[in-house]
């Protein structure tokens, strides 16, 4: 019988985390460059957020703990390489000595700006069918920045 337990508690945590990632559309993965394991799980991470999200949803790996430059044990490249081989966005910080971490949320933050911007473009101007209950408030110096660059990749 334990089996059958495993079973409805397997089907049970998958009706969980489909109902958590339901309208999620920016994701952080961060993980602990003094730790190379922590790297290594990130590729877990992603699927599991893959198989459960829009695939719009904006991605940055963050690599924490960059003040601990002696105890590095996931290079620089590595990440990054695997960041653009996964087409997300990628940065390093320290969160000890708030080293990139406004930027990073902000960065996702702007593209998740322009992804929904595009799909309300692309919606058209028909009030009906905008989306509803979608609101990003960033920065004013950002939204110029945004504004400045167009909104959709080419």
């Amino acid at each position: 019988m334990p089996e059958v337990k495993l079973k409805g508690m397997l089907i049970t945590y998958r009706a969980i985390t489909s109902a958590h990632y339901r309208g999620t559309v920016g994701a952080l993965l961060v993980y602990d460059l003094t730790r190379h394991v922590t790297f290594e799980n990130v590729a877990r991470w992603l699927k599991e957020l893959r198989d459960h999200i829009d695939q719009n949803i904006v991605l940055m790996l963050v690599g924490n703990k960059a003040d601990l430059r002696q105890l590095r044990a996931v290079p620089t490249g590595e990440s990054s390489g695997f960041a653009e081989r996964e087409n997300t966005f990628f940065m390093e910080t320290s969160a000890l000595e708030a080293l990139n971490v406004e930027n990073s949320f902000t960065g996702v933050l702007t593209q998740i700006y322009r992804v929904v911007s595009c799909k309300a473009l692309d919606i058209g101007d028909d009030p009906a069918s905008a989306p509803k209950g979608q609101t990003i408030i960033i920065g004013k110096d950002d939204v110029s920045a945004v504004k400045k660059g167009g909104c959709c990749p080419g």
